[in-house]
C-alpha cells in the first residue's frame, strides 16, 4: 500500500557548501581588519569606530560559524541517527548571527547612553582613515558573499552581517565628517545610535526566516493549496491528505504526502508523476509519497 519517491541528500546539491570559499575569504579579509579598526577606536575614543569593530567582532564570530556549519552540514554522519544528515546546522549559525546582531545593537545603545552629557574627545582623523579603509574591505566582502546569499540561508546571514558593517562604515565616514564641521562630538554617539537601530531592524529579519525554518513552515514562496492541488491534478488520484512541507536547509525543501488511488491505478505511474511535478513546478527534489487505495482507514485509525 505505501512507496516511497525520493533520493538522498548530496553534498554537490548543498547551496552553503558550493559557496564555501566565499566566507573563507570574506573571514580573512574581516577579521584581519577587526583587529585594526579595534585598536583605532579605543586609540580614537570613537563610540562609532568601537561600534563598528564590535559589528566587525560580529562578523568574524558569525562568517567562522558559517564556515564550520558548511563543514558539518556535509559529514557523513557516523551516528546512524541522523536520519537527514546535519544540513540544520547552517541554519543554526545563521541563528547565532542574529544573536550576535542583536548583542552587538544593546552594547550600542547601553553605551551612547552613558555618553548622555559628557563630551569625549574624538580624533577625527583616525576615524576618517579607518572608516575609509573598512568601507573597502566591507565591500569586497559584500562583492563576494552576494552570490550565496540568494541560495543559503547561511551565506545570507554572514551578508546581512557585512551589510550592516558597510552601513556602520559609511557611518563613521559621516560621523567624522560631521564632528569636523561642526565641532560637536555628539554627532558620534548620534550616528553609533542610527548604526544600532539598522543593525537590529536587520536581525530580526533574518531571525524571522531562521525561526520559519527551525518551526518547519512551509517553503517560502510554496503555498501547501498549490501543492495539494498539483497532486490532486495527477491521475488517477482521486484524494491528498497529510501534506507537509519544509525546509531542510536552503535549497532543500521538503514534502511528504498521501495520495489516495482510483481503483487499478498503477502506483509507480502516480509516484513517477507526482514527484516530477512537485520537481518541476515547486522545486521539491527530496518527496516522501505514500499510495493508498480507495477505502483504505489505516491513516484515519492514526493517533494524530
Amino acid at each position: 500500500m505505501g512507496a516511497g519517491h525520493g533520493h538522498s541528500h548530496a553534498p554537490s546539491g548543498h547551496a552553503g557548501a558550493q559557496h564555501r570559499w566565499r566566507l573563507r575569504v570574506a573571514f580573512v579579509l574581516v577579521g584581519a581588519f577587526f583587529v585594526v579598526e579595534l585598536v583605532a577606536g579605543l586609540v580614537a575614543g570613537s563610540l562609532a569606530l568601537l561600534s563598528d569593530a564590535g559589528h566587525m567582532a560580529a562578523d568574524v564570530v558569525a562568517l567562522g560559524a558559517a564556515l564550520v556549519a558548511t563543514r558539518i552540514a556535509t559529514r557523513p554522519d557516523s551516528t546512524g541517527r541522523r536520519t537527514f544528515g546535519s544540513y540544520r546546522a547552517e541554519v543554526f549559525a545563521s541563528g547565532l548571527a542574529v544573536l550576535l546582531m542583536l548583542g552587538v545593537s544593546v552594547y550600542i545603545v547601553v553605551e551612547a547612553v552613558g555618553r548622555v552629557g559628557a563630551s569625549p574627545e574624538v580624533a577625527t582623523g583616525a576615524m576618517l582613515l579607518v572608516g575609509g579603509l573598512g568601507l573597502v574591505v566591507n565591500l569586497v566582502s559584500l562583492a563576494l558573499l552576494r552570490g550565496g546569499a540568494a541560495e543559503s540561508l547561511n551565506v545570507k546571514g554572514a551578508y546581512l552581517e557585512v551589510v550592516a558593517d558597510t552601513v556602520g562604515s559609511v557611518g563613521v565616514l559621516a560621523a567624522a565628517g560631521l564632528i569636523a564641521l561642526t565641532g560637536n562630538p555628539v554627532w558620534d554617539t548620534v550616528v553609533a545610535l542610527a548604526i544600532a537601530v539598522f543593525v537590529a531592524v536587520r536581525a530580526v529579519l533574518l531571525g524571522r526566516e531562521v525561526v520559519a525554518v527551525l518551526g518547519q513552515h512551509a517553503p517560502a514562496g510554496i503555498h501547501p493549496d498549490a501543492a495539494e492541488a498539483t497532486l490532486r491534478s495527477v491521475a488517477d488520484v482521486v484524494d491528498v491528505h497529510d501534506l507537509h512541507l519544509w525546509t531542510l536547509t536552503s535549497g532543500m525543501h521538503v514534502a511528504t504526502a498521501h495520495l489516495v488511488c482510483a481503483d487499478g491505478a498503477d502506483p509507480g505511474l502516480v509516484l513517477a508523476d507526482a514527484g516530477a511535478r512537485l520537481r518541476e513546478e515547486f522545486g521539491i527534489d527530496h518527496a516522501t509519497l505514500q499510495v493508498e487505495p480507495r477505502g483504505t482507514r489505516s491513516c484515519v485509525e492514526t493517533s494524530w
